[in-house]
């Protein structure tokens, strides 16, 4: 079993990801980095350069290659465009949304416009918290609420979200 971290970007998947696969014993595998490996190129760099359709295929070809076990997978924010990508993580393991407030995005979001957020030149982060949103609930087997939590408390959240889970 996998367990597939989904959210906005800055919500903390990669961050929480990590801890999560050392007190699980997982693996850990980040999607934007095996994007850039991949392309050679960062994730700002690719929307610059082959632009967004592009690079949401990319994202889409590299998400339908992922097959591992006992792994954490930090996915990139807009994982959930794609149906097929997702409906592939689902089969792969438990997607957990984490879910911080639009306003906590923001703060801890200063490199909007070179940190490779997918659609963030046409559009401002309110709106694509607005698109997403509720992308992340559908493909979500739970949601934890990231609002106040630190990142100990957080993976602590999933590991017992999990544990119920398994019962």
């Amino acid at each position: 079993m996998n367990i597939i971290l989904i959210g906005m970007p800055g919500c903390g998947k990669s961050t929480v990801g990590v801890v999560l696969a050392k007190e699980t014993g997982y693996a850990f595998l980040d999607t934007d980095l095996l994007i850039q490996k991949r392309e050679g190129l960062l994730l700002q760099e690719i929307i610059d350069y082959k632009g967004l359709p592009s690079f949401l295929h990319i994202e889409e070809e590299v998400l339908l290659s992922v097959d591992c076990e006992n792994t954490v997978i930090a996915t990139g924010g807009s994982a959930v465009y794609s149906e097929a990508a997702m409906a592939h993580l689902k089969s792969l393991g438990i997607v957990v949304y984490l879910n911080v407030p639009e306003k906590e995005i923001e703060r801890r979001l200063r490199n909007l416009s070179s940190r490779g957020i997918a659609g963030a030149k046409d559009k401002t982060l309110s709106q694509l918290y607005a698109e997403r949103i509720p992308l992340y609930e559908q493909y979500a087997d739970f949601i934890i609420d990231c609002s106040e939590d630190d990142v100990s408390r957080t993976v602590d959240r999933i590991a017992q979200r999990l544990q119920l889970a398994m019962l």
